[in-house]
């Protein structure tokens, strides 16, 4: 899958910034589809991707290396500032905060969901 990285417009809008970027939106364009310009819940991010024909695994899983982690992911991470949504695919990060990346940036706690393109 082809990932265009989006840095977030806003520090609260890490999760437009994420939903942007796998569907080939813009934040802007995220932001209006949820009528929200701030925070995402998990209900928001799964339901968007679903709508948009994504399989989201249902349960959240922790992880510690990178290595177990599915080829298309959403991230939740515990970060020194806040909770926080990113992006993992095909062994690079798309943090919408802390830019394209080869590891997880700086977390205490780190969980995923596995994306997939439906057929």
């Amino acid at each position: 899958m082809d990932i265009n990285y989006i840095h977030e417009p806003t520090d609260l809008q890490c999760g437009q910034a994420v939903l942007a970027m796998v569907l080939g939106k813009t934040p802007e364009y995220i932001c209006s589809l949820l009528g929200n310009d701030r925070e995402t819940d998990l209900r928001e991010m799964k339901q968007t991707f679903r709508a948009h024909g994504f399989f989201v695994s249902d349960e959240r899983r922790q992880v510690q290396h990178r290595e177990e982690l599915p080829p298309l992911a959403l991230l939740s991470l515990e970060t020194p500032r806040c909770w926080h949504w990113s992006l993992y695919c095909d062994g690079t990060f798309y943090d919408p905060e802390h830019g394209v990346m080869d590891d997880f940036p700086e977390s205490a706690r780190k969980y995923y969901w596995e994306l997939r393109v439906q057929p």
